[in-house]
């Protein structure tokens, strides 16, 4: 199955989706940008993107291996990925942090490469998930319009009492890396546990 760690930029997604790595058996980790984002990348490359990766993970599937896969596509987008009904399970966390935290962050990663307004972009970005991964009717022309056009929309008429649309939030806001890593392995293994129990609601089928 597919296990997305979703978020806006800094709030440590790749950080922990490596370091639960080792904790785990039979899963590969990788992150969407390690192919490299190119200079003029937007809301269609990151759609195209998120196929390729959706298609990787259909490729681990058939090995029988999880992908662990960290970036900033968020559950409404890889729903409407072309080949995602194809995956046998589908789970989604959001990474976050506090916006003072978050300001820091990008400014001590690249002094100088962001000017007020881009980091400012970065912030709305996050305050845009937040309500995304708790409701799928807000805001969806965020991600929807200008969009590749192979995307399906598949959960337009969700509302915010549909199992299927489920992302679990972590806040790594004044919390050890330790603990946020523990964190996450435990929600791994609560999400293969339900997979395997037949529970998991985002497993195949969840598109019918």
């Amino acid at each position: 199955m597919l296990f997305k760690l979703t978020g806006s930029s800094c709030s440590g997604k790749t950080t922990l989706a490596f370091a639960v790595a080792g904790r785990l058996g039979k899963v590969a980790v990788h992150d969407t940008d390690e192919l490299g984002v190119p200079e003029d990348a937007d809301l269609r490359w990151r759609h195209r993107m998120t196929e390729m990766w959706v298609r990787r993970a259909l490729d681990y599937q058939d090995r029988g291996i999880d992908l662990l896969l960290s970036g900033q596509s968020p559950l409404g987008e890889l729903l409407a990925a072309p080949s995602a009904p194809l995956l046998d399970g589908i789970a989604v966390c959001l990474v976050d942090v506090a916006d003072p935290v978050r300001r820091a962050r990008l400014a001590e990663r690249n002094p100088g490469r962001w000017d007020p307004e881009a980091i400012d972009a970065y912030i709305g970005w996050a305050a845009w998930h937040r309500k995304h991964a708790l409701d799928p009717s807000h805001r969806p022309d965020v991600i929807i319009d200008n969009s590749w056009p192979e995307m399906v929309w598949r959960w337009t008429g969700w509302n915010s009492g549909d199992p299927r649309w489920r992302t679990q939030v972590l806040d790594t806001t004044n919390r050890p890396v330790t603990e946020s890593v523990d964190q996450v392995e435990q929600w791994i293994t609560e999400q293969r546990h339900a997979h395997h129990a037949g529970q998991l609601p985002l497993s195949h089928g969840w598109a019918s």
